[in-house]
C-alpha cells in the first residue's frame, strides 16, 4: 500500500512540477513579446501564440543585429572619411562614391545607399523603384555623416513565390544615383 501512495504522490509531483514549468514558461513568453514594439508585429500582441511570440522575437532580434552591423559600418566608414583610419589612406578604393549595396533581410531586401551631399536624389525616388519591382518598404532612413549621405531602405517582397529582382532593382538605382 504504502509504494502504491509513494508512486502516486511521486505523480501529483511531477504533475505540479510540469504545470509550473508550463505556467512559467507561459509567462515568460509573454515578456519577451511584450518587448517587441508594436510596430515590428505582424499581428497583435493578444492574438500572439507562445510559438508566435517567439518567432516574432527572433525576427526583430535579427533585424537588431542587422541594423548594429550597419551602424558599425557607418562609424567605420565615417572614421575612415575623417582620417582616422589606421591604413592612413583617406579614401580607400572601395570607398569611390556613390555606394549601392543591396543584400538580403529576413524575407526581404536591404539596401544601403551611400552619396555625397552634392547628389539630388530623394529616398523617396528609391522607395518607389522598389515598389514598382514588386517590394514594399517597411523601414527607411537617411543620415548625413560628413559629406556622406546614408540612405538605408528595408523593403518585404510583396509575392515571396515570384521574388523581385534584384539586378533589374540594382539597374535602377544605378541609374537614379548616377544621374545626378
Amino acid at each position: 500500500m504504502k509504494t502504491n501512495r509513494a508512486t502516486e504522490s511521486i505523480k501529483l509531483d511531477r504533475k505540479t512540477l510540469e504545470r509550473n514549468r508550463r505556467i512559467h514558461m507561459k509567462g515568460l513568453c509573454f515578456k519577451l513579446a511584450s518587448l517587441i514594439p508594436p510596430h515590428h508585429l505582424k499581428y497583435s500582441q493578444d492574438m500572439l501564440s507562445q510559438q508566435d511570440a517567439i518567432v516574432q522575437a527572433t525576427a526583430y532580434i535579427n533585424q537588431l543585429k542587422g541594423s548594429i552591423e550597419e551602424l558599425k559600418m557607418r562609424k567605420e566608414l565615417t572614421m575612415r572619411s575623417n582620417g582616422s583610419s589606421k591604413s592612413g589612406s583617406e579614401h580607400p578604393p572601395s570607398l569611390i562614391l556613390p555606394v549601392i549595396e543591396l543584400g538580403f533581410w529576413d524575407s526581404g531586401l536591404k539596401v544601403t545607399m551611400i552619396s555625397g551631399t552634392d547628389k539630388n536624389f530623394t529616398l523617396s525616388e528609391a522607395i518607389s523603384i522598389l515598389e514598382e519591382e514588386g517590394a514594399e518598404a517597411v523601414y527607411a532612413s537617411v543620415s548625413t555623416v560628413g559629406v556622406k549621405v546614408f540612405h538605408t531602405i528595408y523593403a518585404q517582397v510583396r509575392l515571396p513565390r515570384i521574388g523581385v529582382e534584384t539586378s533589374r532593382v540594382c539597374e535602377r538605382l544605378h541609374k537614379l544615383v548616377f544621374s545626378f
